[in-house]
């Protein structure tokens, strides 16, 4: 069976100032997502892990100059390629997404019920009476209690908590193959994230949906993905199953985003690990390995040339990463000089 989801290249570009090239945001991206899988996507702000997703829907307003290029097969429909009506079809129906802001993403002069029963309607051909009686469901699937009177209520009423289990209840009402959570849990406290996270693994194994869940906690990613794509300056540094790229990674910049997690035992004024420098401007795009300024195992050619994603071991290997440098070896170096 072909995967869910085939990713082909995609590259997004985005017009820059008068007289200048186009800044490449998303840079030759390319990967599968089965059916029932959940792909976490991490890295630093500005690394393109929204803009990946926004490029896919159709949702990237781009001004003359910019230009999205590739192929994003869903179902075997190349989404790029589909007129706006036909791409609206899916976005919705058998693609949902939580966005990121629950404060903002709600329109604020509609109640909950009517924004909860607009893609029943247009989706799935309800009347708007039985799409009402439904959201009243939904509600109660995503734990709003009193969710008969909730419905009537604006966004306003709500909590930040509940804003978000409302904007999960709008992104699965369809009941969709496919869901996008675009860092959903970022502006919520840490009780009620974990809450949302088990209510999102609950709903993926009831309606066997495939989850892509951008974040940049990786804790969030180790608890609920099986695979996990780390992107940098909007390209692939290290992707595969989460135990073997967590366990052992072979990309520096994994490496560095793993060492500025807080450690058990750590002493509470010990500083934590930070990566040098900022993440670079895509306007000023290195030739080589773009974490290669900030990477202390970087060699020379990662200045100049950037590495193809390759297996770790044998050809078949599922843990592929782009790197010039061994680095499981120079971390054992680093050890031997620094016993």
């Amino acid at each position: 069976m072909p995967p869910l989801l085939e990713v082909r290249n995609l590259t997004v570009e985005v017009p820059a100032k008068r007289g200048r090239p186009p800044v490449r945001i998303i840079e030759d991206i390319s990967y599968d997502l089965d059916y029932h899988q959940t792909l976490g996507i991490v890295g630093e702000s500005g690394s393109g892990k929204s803009m990946q997703a926004l490029a896919m829907l159709g949702l990237l307003p781009l001004r003359k100059g910019g230009r999205i290029q590739g192929q994003v097969l869903f179902q075997g429909k190349d989404l790029l390629t589909l007129s706006p009506k036909a791409l609206r079809e899916i976005r919705g129906g058998q693609i949902g997404m939580i966005f990121q802001e629950p404060m903002t993403s709600l329109n604020p002069v509609l109640t909950i019920g009517r924004q909860l029963a607009e893609p029943l309607v247009h989706h799935m051909g309800m009347s708007y009476g039985k799409a009402r009686r439904h959201a009243v469901d939904l509600l109660g699937l995503v734990g709003i209690p009193d969710a008969a009177e909730r419905i009537r209520q604006y966004p306003f009423q709500f909590s930040g908590g509940m804003r978000q289990r409302a904007m999960i209840a709008m992104a699965i009402a369809c009941k969709p193959k496919l869901l996008i959570g675009d860092e959903p849990t970022t502006a919520l406290d840490v009780t009620i994230q974990a809450q949302i996270i088990q209510l999102i693994r609950d709903l993926r194994d009831e309606m066997r949906m495939s989850i892509i869940w951008i974040t940049h906690d990786m804790g969030v990613v180790a608890a609920m993905a099986d695979r996990v794509q780390v992107l940098y300056a909007g390209k692939i540094m290290e992707t595969g199953p989460v135990e073997q790229v967590f366990g052992q990674p072979y990309s520096a910049y994994t490496w560095a985003l793993l060492q500025s997690l807080p450690k058990r035992g750590q002493r509470p004024r010990e500083p934590l690990f930070q990566i040098a420098g900022q993440p670079i401007n895509p306007a000023l795009r290195p030739p080589g390995d773009p974490f290669a300024p900030r990477n202390p195992f970087a060699t020379p050619r990662c200045h100049l040339e950037m590495p193809p994603l390759r297996p770790v071991s044998d050809a078949a290997s599922q843990h592929r990463v782009a790197a010039w440098y061994d680095l499981p070896r120079c971390l054992e170096q680093q050890q031997e000089n620094n016993p």
